[in-house]
């Protein structure tokens, strides 16, 4: 049954419980020598070992088994700049669904990949918002395909609020969690399973210079949409939705930004000391972690790595 209101715990749990059978139980790691740089004990929730390579899977697959078997019969659309047209696609696929990708042209030829391999039809259209709505609004005329929306969804906000329920499940009550911020369906189920599960910590919006809408927003206390976002971490380009603002504005502690070079630099750190893989926007709260900020000295802080889909061909370093 669709969600209609913001998740309530129990409503969570139950996402969780649903999509379990089709998602990693992502890992929640450490480095003794990022600890040592920041000044904090960090944990690192991974969900670059997702499905699909990000924790959009988690959404995605919650909000397609919600849907009747009329609505899965006329297939699903949605608009993305490639980690929800992965999970989307993936998603469809296991479930023998029909999906219509709309991704706009300068989509990183990886997460194009995967859609295609994933069997998703996809639409290309021009780099902004009107454009890809415009497209999305087409394909549902004209197949009655149901929108998934990448973010402003209660049913995608309950999905991507399972990595925060793992996370609290697996390591201490952390004092900071400190998550990325594109569209908010991530922060918004960060926020509320915080809230709901350890309402003493404090949840830290992590956001490039160059797409810092949410920072207006939280600043100013109305909405700003992004205007010509520019950042080399390409799934935080996406303005707040309708129903992710409101959550953030109620919760989250503050909002944070940081610079593409510190990114890259925060991105590269991870690779070689940790291993693993991430990409660029899945750096940024790493980046306002190792900017060592005074209120995180000798605290703990969970940090949610949200993918790792990345263009090998275009590293953002030499």
């Amino acid at each position: 049954m669709k969600i209609l209101q913001p998740p309530t715990i129990d409503e969570i749990r139950s996402a969780h419980d649903l999509i379990r059978p089709y998602i990693e139980y992502t890992p929640l790691l450490q480095s003794s020598q990022l600890n040592q740089i920041s000044g904090a004990k960090l944990f690192f929730k991974c969900e670059n070992f997702q499905k699909a390579g990000a924790f959009k899977s988690r959404g995605a697959t919650h909000a397609l088994l919600q849907l009747t078997k009329d609505q899965l019969g006329k297939g699903v659309v949605t608009h993305s700049s490639g980690n929800h047209a992965q999970a989307l696609a993936r998603a469809a696929a296991m479930l023998g669904v029909e999906a219509h990708i709309v991704m706009p042209e300068n989509a990183p030829a990886v997460k194009v990949a995967a859609v295609e391999q994933y069997g998703g039809k996809i639409t290309f259209c021009k780099p902004t918002l009107a454009a890809r709505e415009e497209a999305t609004e087409a394909i549902i005329r004209d197949c009655k395909a149901t929108l998934i929306h990448p973010y402003n969804d209660y049913d995608i906000i309950a999905g991507q609020a399972t990595a925060c329920l793992e996370m609290l499940r697996q390591g201490p009550l952390p004092d900071f969690i400190l998550c990325p911020v594109g569209g908010g369906g991530l922060l918004s189920g960060t926020l509320l399973a915080a809230h709901y599960l350890s309402p003493a910590t404090k949840v830290i919006a992590c956001e490039p210079e160059g797409a810092n809408d949410t920072w207006q927003s939280f600043r100013q206390g109305v909405l700003i949409p992004s205007v010509h976002p520019k950042t080399i971490a390409d799934g935080l380009l996406t303005s707040l939705g309708s129903l992710t603002y409101p959550i953030i504005k109620n919760y989250v502690s503050d909002v944070i930004t940081v610079s593409d070079e510190a990114i890259a630099t925060a991105m590269k750190l991870v690779w070689e000391r940790m291993k693993i893989v991430i990409e660029p926007s899945s750096a940024v709260p790493v980046a306002v972690a190792l900017s060592s900020p005074d209120w995180i000295q000798n605290k703990t802080a969970t940090i949610i790595i949200s993918g790792g889909n990345v263009d090998l061909n275009k590293l953002p370093w030499k």
